[in-house]
C-alpha cells in the first residue's frame, strides 16, 4: 500500500473520530436517544464545544471526498512520486490542526 493510501485511511479515521466527539457531546448535554427524540426531529441544544465539533466534523467530510478522489487517481494511473507522498502527509496534519485549533476555540 502507498503512502497515499494511509494518508488517505488516516483522514478518513480523523474525520470518524470527529463524529464522536460531537455524538459525545449530544450525550453529555442530553442523555442517549430515546424514542422520543426520533418522533421530535427538532435539535437538542448542546454545549458551544459540541458545535464547534458538528462544525469541523462538517467540513472534514466536505474536504475528503475531493481527496479521496484525487488519492484514488493517483493510485488508479500510478503516478505516485514524493511530491503526492508529502501532499497527501500535509493534508492529513493539516486537517489535524484544524480540527484541534477549531475544537480549542
Amino acid at each position: 500500500m502507498t503512502s497515499e493510501l494511509y494518508y488517505l485511511a488516516y483522514t478518513a479515521l480523523l474525520t470518524a473520530a470527529l463524529w464522536v466527539v460531537y455524538i459525545a457531546s449530544q450525550v453529555m448535554a442530553n442523555g442517549f436517544l430515546t424514542p422520543q427524540n426520533y418522533d421530535d426531529p427538532t435539535p437538542r441544544p448542546v454545549p458551544n464545544w459540541g458545535k464547534r465539533a458538528n462544525r469541523a466534523h462538517l467540513n472534514a467530510v466536505e474536504s475528503f471526498a475531493p481527496f479521496a478522489a484525487l488519492v484514488l487517481i493517483i493510485h488508479v494511473t500510478a503516478q505516485q512520486n514524493s511530491t503526492t507522498a508529502f501532499l497527501c502527509l500535509a493534508f492529513f496534519w493539516l486537517r489535524l490542526i484544524h480540527a484541534v485549533v477549531y475544537l480549542a476555540a
